[in-house]
């Protein structure tokens, strides 16, 4: 091809030669000057121009290649940003889990996390942290900063007098900081940019003590206890349906997890959570499905505002006071005929029966934890049982102190009761010897008693001879006569 064309330039070049040369008699020389040099020119600048040609050519396909992968990355972004509606698998768009991020962010309020334990002694905890700078924090003036510059203000690792929640973290599968046991409530001490030192706001107990003496290297801090939520034992990729109104619940993950700290009836609740309502499920987890039959607003922010550090993220009437989760513009949440929402079964009720909604159907939604409640409800019962326990364990001692005195006195008496069985025998004994001598004293006594009874008998017949014999002498004269002895 490349021979072709420069052949065919050949041709040209001579056909325009013989051109000139036939024009020569009618033009001037400057004419065919000019025309030459134009030709010449031509020729020249024909090699140039093809080079230029082939680079732009490259470049324009170069620039096309470029445009057909600005279009795969604007969709693979696009997809990346908002997922695939069309497709479930593919996962949700950043976007969505940046709303989801920053919702988690509003309720978990500031953290600090991968702090390294470098200290602790009675109860004062000290933490760091590997960056010489604090994210955020200021940094420190240069040496050749011109003079009357205001001073840089180094911000605090985290503000003094702050109460923080502890956690003790450990590496996952995937080598990140997951905080996995609860240290306890800390109140800031003292702190400065790469360091904090925490005291417990009250009693730990003896396996946080341990914890934090052995084992917790690595500490997370949280301004706000976690909250709880249903989302995160939803198994990933699941979606709701009429069985279960969340999701399938991921059992693994529940009882990885739970299955070792929390009693059986606990773990059923987690387990059992989204699954149709049953007879006998506890009021505060009745929840029902109801399709709006006419248009509806709901009054979702508070007249008040206030952070939720104050007081909670809602005030009485479950409205939004702080904020960041307040809807703004009119703040209320309208819907339309057709939509259909999962609400209180006491809240879906009266819209039923004020003719706004239909009953679609009944769930079950274990009740959420506020924990901030739950762990001072814990501490107070501690606290209650731990002086249960000193009560009980008086009360022990003086009943142990009753039983070995009883014990001791069961001996006593059981020796008193010896001694008098051994008595009593002996006073059987004695009494059949008591009794032989009485009987025979009495016989005795009787043999004595018929002898005094003879004797007194004989002495009243010798009385009343000597009577007749007295009687007698004073009749008859007196003479004198020998006196006779009487035997009595």
């Amino acid at each position: 091809m490349k021979f072709a064309i420069l052949g065919l330039l050949v041709l040209i070049v001579i056909g325009f030669f013989v051109l000139i040369w036939k024009s020569s008699r009618d033009w001037r020389w400057y004419n065919l000057v000019a025309a030459s040099f134009s030709m010449l020119l031509a020729i020249a600048f024909l090699f140039p121009t093809a080079g230029v040609l082939k680079s732009r050519s490259a470049w324009h396909q170069l620039k096309e290649n470029l445009e057909l992968d600005a279009m795969k990355l604007a969709s693979e972004q696009r997809l990346l940003k908002y997922g695939d509606p069309a497709n479930p698998e593919a996962g949700e768009g950043i976007a969505v889990l940046n709303r989801k991020l920053a919702k988690i962010g509003i309720e978990a309020g500031r953290r600090w996390r991968s702090l390294r334990m470098q200290n602790v002694a009675n109860n004062v905890v000290t933490l760091g942290r590997a960056q010489s700078v604090a994210p955020g924090a200021a940094a420190p003036a240069p040496a050749d900063a011109e003079e009357g510059a205001a001073p840089v203000v180094v911000q605090p690792l985290i503000p003094d007098g702050t109460v923080v929640y502890g956690f003790a973290e450990v590496l996952n599968e995937q080598q990140i900081a997951v905080p996995v046991f609860y240290l306890g409530e800390f109140r800031v001490t003292g702190s400065t940019p790469n360091q904090v030192t925490l005291s417990p706001t009250g009693p730990l107990e003896a396996d946080q003590q341990q914890r934090i003496n052995n084992q917790a290297r690595s500490w997370s801090l949280y301004e706000m206890l976690p909250m709880d939520g249903h989302v995160p034992f939803i198994a990933e990729g699941s979606v709701p349906g009429d069985d279960n109104t969340l999701g399938r619940i991921d059992a693994d993950l529940v009882n990885r997890m739970l299955g070792k700290n929390v009693s059986a009836e606990t773990l059923k609740n987690y387990l059992e959570d989204g699954r149709r309502l049953e007879k006998g499920d506890p009021p505060v987890s009745r929840w029902t499905k109801i399709e709006f039959l006419k248009g509806y607003a709901l009054d979702v922010d508070s007249p008040e505002s206030r952070g939720a550090l104050d007081g909670g993220f809602f005030d009485g009437n479950g409205r939004a006071v702080d904020s960041r989760l307040q809807r703004g513009e009119d703040g209320q949440v309208k819907f339309k005929k057709g939509d259909q929402i999962l609400v209180k079964e006491e809240g879906g009720d009266q819209l039923i029966d004020d003719g706004t909604a239909k009953l679609i159907d009944s769930y079950y939604l274990r009740p959420l934890n506020d924990y901030r409640f739950v762990l001072r409800r814990i501490r107070l019962r501690l606290t209650e049982l731990a002086d249960r326990t000193k009560e009980l364990e008086f009360e022990k001692g003086v009943l142990t102190e009753a039983v070995e005195r009883t014990t001791r006195m069961q001996v006593t008496n059981r020796e008193i009761q010896n001694k008098l069985e051994q008595d009593f025998q002996q006073f059987r004994t004695e009494k059949r010897a008591m009794e032989s001598y009485a009987k025979q004293v009495q016989s005795q006594l009787d043999s004595m008693k018929a002898e005094l009874l003879r004797l007194y008998r004989e002495n009243q017949g010798l009385e009343q001879k000597l009577d007749q014999q007295h009687r007698s002498v004073q009749q008859q004269p007196p003479r004198v006569r020998p006196v006779s002895r009487v035997r009595l």
